[in-house]
């Protein structure tokens, strides 16, 4: 079955209350391991159904925001989530005050019984209306960046159409694209502030009413930070700053001595290499068919996988009118399928989207044993040690994409991986601050983005761009808007992704794919310093393990002589 035959309904919620509270009342009144297995089963099977169509409405808006029919269902979900999540709250009492719960305990993965544990914090019926508001306030920020439609050189592009240009070797081109793309933040500043100043606001007050110090509180248990808390973020954000700071510049002050720039600005950061940044080579449907045979080449197991995505038309790639920006991977329940969405644009993230992506998706399919939906995917720290480390993985089929551009790419991929690591704290300190001073006005909020860019990027000169530089760069970071707090995560992964690179590029360690496997299989069965363990990789909170992988990828790419990249 090709995706789009998989079939959407709209749940009747009355229907499946009554239905759902039927199977409930089941698991509060049994007083059997064999009965409560019975009806907890159950009650999977029934929250999978809605799962799988909240995904599909999700997905198939995502894909064309213009659709009137999926703006309406949108819609029916912002409004109707919460009261699913109520169930659902409802669902997770009932699991912990079970009479056999010790028993279920040894039966099912214990991260149910922690992911239970967290939502019966996060929710209260009373505040159903607070969370509707949030999710249509997220849905209006994505609607408001997919409407970009802006004139450039002639023809109408989206954001991320426009991108490509931010990357051409023509200065003017770039600069001309920057400007275009920053003035259609400028020109909505009103509108982002006032979903921003919203959102903080609402969520501030559910974290309030839910006895939180504040949203930062809240969030983390919200994220399942089962093994870590804020302290220890604050103690790595300071590292990452100590330390891959240095490092970063000096990449940058390399690039700035490579394209001949005595001072390279904010237009200059994406141009990596004066001969053009490396290039996939190939129609979308020629990448697609590389990554089927890369796949093949690589295991069983993930030629499995990609073979399926490709037959059942589980990936959606290419850029369009109305389509909402970013990439995302997700998973269908009631059709075991992953699915996979992009923007292409004819850069190399076209190609580290069949590999980060495909990741996520290899992960899930690994993993559709998992019965409870919460915890098919891991925690996002977890996450995305899946998608990143497969970037790396993927490196020796990088000829087939990008040919004689093989060995650009791998620098400006490893470098750029290392660069992201202190604008991914940067997000969560930004945000950190923000909603532990909900009281400020957009103007502070912008103010004290910039003054944090300019210590954790300090590469940044927005001389050229006053609207950057008063601070407006952080309104097309989606996650600061629709996924509050997921950003750090891509850090930790980051981390524990270069350890997998090491050990599959450099060391050839012949037991990674092992390990890497492995931690796909167990889902979210395990935290995540259990999955570190597991792969055989080192915590980010462990003390030198960040000094350990951060020299191994500096003398790696301290070692590669310019010639090598022309």
């Amino acid at each position: 079955m090709k995706f789009s035959a998989y079939k959407y309904q709209r749940p009747d919620f009355p229907v499946y209350q009554e239905t759902f509270k039927k199977a409930l009342a089941n698991l509060q009144s049994a007083d059997t391991f064999s009965e409560a297995k019975q009806a907890l089963d159950a009650l999977n099977e029934l929250r999978g159904t809605i799962d799988t169509a909240m995904n599909l409405a999700s997905i198939r808006y995502s894909i064309d925001t213009n659709d009137a029919f999926y703006e309406a269902e949108d819609t029916f979900w912002n409004e109707y989530q919460p009261h699913f999540e109520a169930l659902d709250f409802q669902f997770y009492q009932a699991l912990l005050t079970s009479p056999v719960l010790d028993e279920l305990k040894a039966e099912y993965p214990e991260t149910l019984f922690l992911y239970a544990e967290s939502r019966v914090k996060l929710f209260d019926e009373a505040l159903i209306e607070l969370f509707q508001k949030e999710n249509q306030l997220a849905s209006d920020y994505s609607k408001l960046v997919a409407s970009a439609q802006i004139d450039f050189q002639g023809e109408t592009y989206t954001l991320a159409q426009l991108r490509p240009f931010t990357e051409n070797k023509d200065r003017g081109v770039r600069k001309e694209a920057f400007e275009k793309q920053t003035a259609f933040f400028t020109e909505n500043e009103d509108r982002f502030d006032q979903i921003y100043d919203e959102m903080v606001k609402v969520r501030t007050e559910i974290a309030h009413k839910l006895g939180f110090e504040n949203y930062v509180a809240f969030a983390d248990t919200q994220m399942n930070r089962w093994d870590y808390d804020r302290s220890m973020i604050e103690t790595y954000r300071r590292e990452i700053l100590e330390k891959v700071v240095p490092i970063t510049q000096k990449l940058y002050q390399r690039q700035a001595q490579r394209n001949q720039l005595t001072q390279a600005t904010f237009t200059d950061l994406p141009l990596v290499y004066p001969s053009g940044n490396a290039e996939p080579k190939g129609t979308p449907e020629e990448l697609v068919e590389k990554a089927r045979v890369m796949y093949q080449e690589l295991s069983p197991e993930t030629g499995e996988f990609f073979d399926f995505m490709v037959e059942h038309d589980l990936l959606d790639l290419l850029s369009k009118k109305g389509k909402q920006s970013g990439g995302y991977c997700t998973f269908i329940q009631d059709y075991q399928s992953p699915f996979i969405f992009a923007n292409f644009n004819g850069t190399s993230g076209d190609v580290d989207v069949l590999t980060h992506e495909a990741g996520h998706a290899f992960q899930a399919f690994r993993s559709r044993w998992i019965k409870e939906p919460e915890i098919l995917f891991p925690n996002y720290e977890s996450c995305e040690i899946h998608s990143m480390s497969m970037e790396f993985i993927a490196w020796p089929w990088m000829d087939a994409f990008f040919e004689e551009e093989t060995e650009k790419y791998k620098f400006a991929h490893l470098a750029s991986s290392l660069q992201f690591l202190p604008y991914g704290v940067l997000v969560d300190h930004f945000q950190q601050e923000v909603y532990e001073h909900p009281e400020w006005s957009p103007a502070q909020r912008k103010a004290r983005w910039r003054e944090l860019e300019r210590q954790y990027c300090p590469e940044r000169d927005y001389s050229e761009y006053p609207d950057l530089d008063r601070g407006l760069y952080w309104f097309r970071q989606g996650h600061i808007f629709e996924s509050p707090f997921y950003y750090i995560d891509y850090t930790l992964a980051q981390v524990c992704a270069f350890q997998f690179w090491y050990r599959f590029i450099v060391a050839k360690d012949e037991t990674a794919w092992q390990d890497y496997l492995a931690i796909c299989e167990v889902g979210g069965t395990k935290t995540f310093l259990e999955i570190l363990a597991l792969a055989h990789l080192r915590s980010p909170f462990e003390k030198g393990a960040l000094d350990e992988t951060l020299q191994a990828v500096d003398t790696y790419l301290s070692a590669i002589k310019e010639e090598q990249l022309n």
